[in-house]
C-alpha cells in the first residue's frame, strides 16, 4: 500500500500533465475541472502519505551501483505537504486568474509537470535519482516563465533555464567525485563517506563546495541569483507564485541531502566551506532586501525578497547546529505560505485594478480591503514581528548562528537578520499604510473590487496561516528537531 502511494504521488501529477496536453481544445471549464481534481487528488494522496509509515520502491537500475528509486522519511514529508497544498491553492486561484489569458490547459499542465517532477525529487532515495528530477523539475517548469510568449518572457525563460543548468552542472561534478569517496549515494544521516575520505579533504571540500553553489543556483545564492527578479515579473502570478514559494526549495531540498546525508555535517564543521557558505548566504540575504527595497515594481520587489528570503533558509542550513537546522527547515514552510500569498495578491492587484507597480497601490487597501489586509499579516511573518510564523524561524536561525562559534559570523548572522528585517518592513509595510491611509486628497472608489471568492479565499487562507502557523507552532518545532537530530 505504502509503495503504490509514493509512486502514486510522483506519477498522478505527471499523468495530469499528459491529460491537460491532450484537453489544449476542451473548453476552460473542462480545463479547470481536470486541473483542479487532480489537484485535490494529489493533495489527499501527500495526506495520507504524512500518516503511513516510510517505504521504498526501487524504478529501475541503470547499473548496479545506479538505481533510480524513490522512498520517504521526515524531510520527504515537509518538502510534499509544502509543494502538494501550495499548489493546490495556487491552482484554484489560477482558475480566475488565468480566465483573462489564452492556453489555460497549457499552463495547467505544465504546472502539473512541475509538481510531479517536484514529489519525485522530494521522494528520491538517492543522490542520482534526486538529480534526475532535480533537472526535469527546471525544464518542466522553464514553460511556466515562457507562457506568455512575449520577448521579455523569452528572455526570462532562458536566462531561468541556462542559470540551472550551468548550476546543474557544477553539482554533477560533484556527484561525479562523491561517488568514489561514498560507500553508496543512498541517502543516509550523518553521511556515507569511506574511511579515506579524509586523505582527500581539500578534493572533496572544493567540490561539495562547488556543488552546493550549483543546486543553490536554484534557491537564488548569489552568485547565480539573477534569474529570479527576471523571471518573476513576467511569469504569470500563480506561476511566481509557485516558482519562489515551491520550485527554488529544490535547491534547498537538494543542498540539505547533499550536505547531511551524503557528506556528513561533521565532515564540514568549521572548515574554509562552511564559512564561505555563510558568508555568500549573508551576502544575498542583504543584497535581496536592499534591492527590493529599492524596487518599485511590485512583483520584482516581491522577486528580490525572495532571494533574500530563500537565503535566510540556506543560514540556517550552513550553521550545521540543530537550532540553526530547524530554524532552516521551518522557514521552508512559513516562507512558502507567506510568499505564496503575497505573489497572489500582486496577481488580483493587476487583474482587477491594473496596476503593477508600488507607486501605484495609494488607498488600494479601500477597494480590496480583504486582499490588502491578508497581504498585511503575511507581511507581518516575513518581517518577523511576533506572533507571526516568520519570527519563530528566525529565533532559531539566530540560535543557530550563536551556536556555530565561529568568530565574527556568529554575532554577524543575527545582525544581518535584523537589518534585513527592517528593510522588509521598509519595502512591505509602506505598501499597507498608503493602501488602507492614502490621504485627504485620495478619492475613494464607488465600490470594492476583491474579484472572486477563488481569488480572495486562498489568499485569506495563506495570510491566515501565516499567522496561526506561528501562534501555534509549539507541535511544529518539537517534530522539526526530531527530524534534524541524527543529522547534525
Amino acid at each position: 500500500m505504502n509503495q503504490v502511494l509514493l509512486l502514486s504521488i510522483v506519477l498522478l501529477p505527471l499523468l495530469g500533465g499528459v491529460l491537460l496536453a491532450l484537453m489544449r481544445r476542451a473548453e476552460k471549464r473542462a480545463a479547470d475541472t481536470a486541473f483542479l481534481s487532480v489537484l485535490a487528488l494529489e493533495a489527499a494522496a501527500v495526506t495520507a502519505y504524512l500518516c503511513l509509515p516510510d517505504a521504498t520502491v526501487r524504478l529501475f537500475s541503470m547499473t548496479d551501483a545506479l538505481t533510480v528509486s524513490l522512498a520517504s522519511d521526515g524531510i520527504s514529508r515537509v518538502f510534499l505537504a509544502v509543494g502538494a497544498y501550495g499548489f493546490l491553492l495556487s491552482g484554484v486561484y489560477a482558475t480566475r486568474y488565468m480566465a483573462r489569458g489564452e492556453r489555460q490547459a497549457s499552463f495547467y499542465g505544465w504546472m502539473l509537470f512541475s509538481l510531479g517532477a517536484l514529489c519525485g525529487m522530494d521522494l528520491s532515495q538517492n543522490l542520482i535519482t534526486m538529480y534526475l528530477f532535480f533537472e526535469a523539475a527546471t525544464l518542466l517548469s522553464m514553460p511556466l516563465v515562457l507562457h506568455d510568449r512575449t520577448e521579455e518572457s523569452i528572455r526570462a525563460a532562458l536566462k531561468y533555464l541556462f542559470y540551472s543548468i550551468a548550476g546543474a552542472f557544477l553539482a554533477l561534478l560533484a556527484i561525479f567525485v562523491l561517488g568514489r569517496f561514498t560507500t553508496t549515494l543512498d541517502f543516509a544521516a550523518g553521511g556515507t563517506l569511506t574511511a579515506d575520505a579524509a586523505a582527500h579533504r581539500t578534493l572533496l571540500e572544493i567540490v561539495v563546495f562547488l556543488g552546493v553553489i550549483g543546486f543553490g543556483a536554484k534557491a537564488g545564492l548569489y552568485p547565480l541569483h539573477g534569474w529570479l527578479p527576471t523571471a518573476h515579473p513576467v511569469a504569470p502570478a500563480p506561476a511566481s507564485a509557485a516558482l519562489s514559494g515551491i520550485i527554488a526549495k529544490a535547491g534547498v531540498l537538494a543542498i540539505l541531502r547533499l550536505v547531511f546525508y551524503i557528506v556528513g555535517a561533521d565532515f564540514l564543521r568549521g572548515t574554509w566551506v562552511q564559512i564561505a557558505w555563510m558568508s555568500l548566504a549573508l551576502l544575498t540575504v542583504f543584497m535581496g532586501s536592499m534591492m527590493a527595497y529599492r524596487e518599485d515594481l511590485f512583483k520584482k520587489r516581491l522577486a528580490y525578497s525572495s532571494v533574500s528570503q530563500i537565503s535566510y533558509v540556506l543560514v540556517g542550513l550552513f550553521t550545521l547546529t540543530p537550532s540553526g537546522v530547524t530554524g532552516g527547515i521551518l522557514h521552508v514552510i512559513f516562507h512558502a505560505c507567506i510568499k505564496i500569498c503575497l505573489f497572489l495578491v500582486a496577481g488580483s492587484v493587476i487583474v482587477n485594478l491594473e496596476k503593477t507597480r508600488v507607486s501605484d497601490l495609494v488607498g488600494v487597501g479601500k477597494q480590496m480591503p480583504i486582499t490588502l489586509f491578508s497581504f498585511t499579516i503575511a507581511s507581518l511573518g516575513l518581517i518577523g514581528i511576533p506572533p507571526a510564523s516568520g519570527f519563530v524561524s528566525k529565533w532559531y536561525l539566530a540560535l543557530g548562528a550563536l551556536d556555530t562559534g565561529i568568530p565574527v559570523l556568529n554575532w554577524l548572522v543575527p545582525i544581518v537578520l535584523l537589518v534585513s528585517a527592517l528593510l522588509t518592513a521598509g519595502y512591505l509595510l509602506p505598501i499597507t499604510i498608503r493602501g488602507f491611509f492614502p490621504g485627504k486628497d485620495f478619492s475613494a472608489p464607488p465600490k470594492t473590487d476583491e474579484g472572486t471568492a477563488v481569488m480572495w479565499l486562498p489568499i485569506a487562507i495563506l495570510g491566515a496561516a501565516s499567522l496561526l502557523l506561528g501562534v501555534c507552532s509549539g507541535p511544529l518545532v518539537d517534530w522539526i528537531f526530531t527530524l534534524v537530530a541524527p543529522l547534525v
